[in-house]
């Protein structure tokens, strides 16, 4: 039996692993997340709230609960707030994990930490596990801070770095695809980057590489995506087709027109043949992802 904690448990890619864990026999899990509850009630699932900034907190539930690893999907990854709001992006960011790399070098535990594409500069694009990150705004500093804390700390590790993920959960933020999904049933003119090129992703995917990398021996740094790049725009465009939704309310523009606090790296597209020989990820295109979001969503509300 292995013993996981999973940290972020109410986000988009926290509920998925509750729902791929609870299939997956041999495993024991503990769910945590900031908040009181766990928001999918209706599952049997152990769950407690946690705050990663408490650093005693942390401490006390990791060494009596004794995880053999510790899966962290918590983060603040509004990147405009993160701009903003710094000391709150840095606690979030760097301080959770430094409390959660002391508490598993502590009892020995391998800890899956999740990343970002927006460590890169997206000067080039096709980035590898080995392309030097440079980020440019404060949300990708923070993020590669937390990285190097992982990296540091003398713990068995796993960092998957992920991508513009979607898809269906339950009161999460808006992501890119869902909100152009929304917008465009509204009838509503959407303006998207046709110059911010990355590989979407699809939640259910990331989720299963999460798990393998919980599971396995796997270790290191790996990019974790879908399997081709696009722009916001080309994204958009596809979601339009699978819903059945008027592509002409899509509006091409280029970064530099839409009014965002924080700068984005161009094109942070991934090479993922690391993920795929070693985590036997096998990722859906933005098509198929999508047509999976939009069978979730059948019977389901967007406003």
């Amino acid at each position: 039996m292995k013993r996981v904690l999973v940290c972020g448990s109410n986000g988009l890619l926290g509920q998925h692993l509750a729902l791929l864990f609870h299939r997956t026999p041999g495993t024991e899990v503990l769910h945590t997340s900031r908040q009181r509850s766990f928001i999918l009630s209706g599952m049997m699932a152990d769950y407690t709230q946690l705050d990663l900034e408490v650093r005693g907190d942390v401490k006390s539930l990791v060494t009596s609960y004794r995880p053999d690893v510790i899966v962290n999907a918590a983060a603040m990854s509004n990147v405009d707030a993160c701009e903003t709001e710094r000391e709150s992006a840095w606690r979030a960011n760097v301080t959770a994990v430094e409390h959660l790399v002391e508490a598993a070098r502590r009892i020995g535990a391998k800890l899956v930490h999740l990343s970002t594409d927006y460590v890169f500069d997206g000067r080039t694009g096709s980035y590898g596990e080995g392309d030097r990150p440079n980020p440019v705004n404060y949300y990708g500093r923070t993020k590669l801070a937390g990285e190097n804390a992982v990296l540091a700390g003398g713990v068995p590790y796993a960092i998957l770095r992920t991508q513009l993920l979607y898809g269906v959960g339950v009161n999460v933020k808006s992501d890119f695809g869902l909100w152009a999904v929304r917008q465009l049933r509204s009838g509503a003119v959407i303006r998207c980057a046709d110059d911010q090129i990355c590989n979407p992703t699809a939640v259910t995917d990331l989720a299963a590489a999460v798990r393998t990398a919980a599971l396995g021996e796997a270790s290191g740094v790996f990019h974790v995506s879908g399997p081709e790049p696009l722009s916001r725009y080309g994204f958009a465009l596809i979601a339009a087709g699978v819903f059945g939704y008027d592509a002409s309310l899509i509006t091409k523009v280029r970064s530099a027109d839409l009014v965002q606090k924080a700068v984005r790296p161009l094109n942070t597209s991934f090479s993922i043949a690391k993920a795929r020989a070693a985590l036997d990820y096998h990722p859906m295109t933005a098509a198929q992802g999508l047509e999976e979001m939009r069978r979730e969503l059948t019977g389901i509300s967007l406003n």
